[in-house]
């Protein structure tokens, strides 16, 4: 079966929270993680058929898709989950300021390396937790990677808890096996409880590159891994608000409901339609679309590369570019690029000033447009 991520879908005046953002400019929005393309044949199919039923009263999750997600965990990675560890969520970033509430107390830190997607930024205030930022080793040329030793300094100082993301939002790392291994390591040693984000597991466009999950790494990094998973980066469905976590340790998990209780409310019963089509039913299109987005990585890294002053970070997962605009000396990047038709994140949201990330889950024309205006953009910056 062939799919058609070429035609761009009209979203202005529709409730895309991407598009509303320049509704009255001449703006490409390429800032927010959801793409222009329309889901699978599946998921829409499946949810209108959800939708003549025509009664959405409370949902739970279906049998179907709990034994999906297991067999997706034990089919795309190896990874055995049991139904008892699974908690459903109606978003991930949920999740991630639940595990700073239940790990930990009062002024505890939490550790996040950095730059790195916001609400990792943001979650542990919130939960009057103490912040912990760890650069990340290297930058866009020498290619971003965790260096050991900063890492153990930086739990050493707040110990609790690490928010990890993997793959990596926003400079695209799809962490290999002995990398992980190196971060469990110096978590166990210091007793640390690890949350790990893999949203962006499916979307892993280097060529023989394998997401290993890190609690697949042996029963006890698993007894101190939270790992939140949710089909709406890979499948455009982010606005049904479907999410888990997988939790293998019963005191953690008992820990974690607790944590949600009274404040996190139940999941879209939409989102459950949609993760089950999206993960048992959607598999050719979901291969589908990675060609498509390794075509526009390679279209935009080509262009970047023809620019003075930019770099972009190898995107080995994720639809997501991460720029280095240092060289350009913009007083404001984002309003420099915004005066040339390009919406883009900006970098210091991330702990990454003088960075912008580019989100190139569009349709090929869209991306054209945009270079071209990144080009006049870099021109205009001289």
């Amino acid at each position: 079966m062939s799919f058609d991520f070429d035609t761009p879908v009209e979203r202005r005046g529709t409730d895309s929270l991407k598009w509303a953002r320049y509704a009255e400019r001449d703006i490409l929005p390429l800032w927010v993680a959801d793409t222009d393309f329309r889901s699978s044949p599946a998921v829409i199919d499946a949810l209108k058929e959800r939708a003549e039923h025509g009664v959405f009263g409370y949902g739970e999750p279906p049998p179907t898709l709990v034994e999906t997600t297991l067999e997706t965990g034990a089919t795309e990675w190896n990874w055995r989950v049991e139904p008892a560890w699974l908690v459903w969520l109606p978003g991930l970033v949920s999740g991630i300021n639940v595990t700073c509430r239940a790990v930990g107390g009062s002024g505890d830190g939490v550790a996040s390396l950095t730059p790195v997607y916001p609400p990792f930024l943001k979650a542990p205030a919130l939960m009057d937790r103490r912040l912990v930022t760890i650069p990340l080793g290297g930058d866009n040329v020498l290619g971003w990677s965790v260096d050991r030793r900063r890492l153990e300094a930086g739990l050493a100082e707040g110990g609790s808890l690490l928010l990890w993301c993997h793959p990596h939002n926003p400079v695209g790392r799809a962490w290999r096996r002995e990398e992980l291994e190196s971060v469990a390591e110096a978590c166990l040693a210091n007793r640390t409880i690890i949350c790990s984000d893999e949203i962006h597991s499916q979307l892993i466009l280097a060529e023989g590159v394998q997401h290993v999950p890190m609690a697949a790494l042996g029963a006890e990094v698993a007894a101190r891994t939270i790992t939140l998973l949710a089909p709406s980066k890979a499948f455009n469905v982010a606005g049904l608000s479907c999410s888990l976590a997988v939790i293998p340790d019963d005191g953690l998990r008992r820990r974690f409901r607790r944590a949600m209780a009274g404040i996190v409310p139940s999941v879209n019963l939409m989102g459950y339609v949609a993760a089950l089509a999206s993960w048992r039913d959607s598999g050719e299109w979901l291969a589908a679309q990675i060609d498509y987005l390794r075509g526009n990585r390679d279209y935009l890294a080509a262009c970047v590369d023809s620019l003075e002053g930019v770099t972009m970070a190898p995107v080995e997962a994720t639809y997501l570019a991460w720029l280095d605009v240092t060289a350009l000396d913009l007083a404001d990047p984002v309003a420099h690029f915004e005066e040339h038709g390009l919406g883009f994140s900006d970098g210091k949201e991330f702990a990454g000033p003088g960075y912008v990330r580019f989100n190139f889950g569009c349709s090929r024309a869209t991306l054209e447009e945009a270079c071209r205006r990144l080009a006049r953009a870099v021109a205009a910056a001289a």
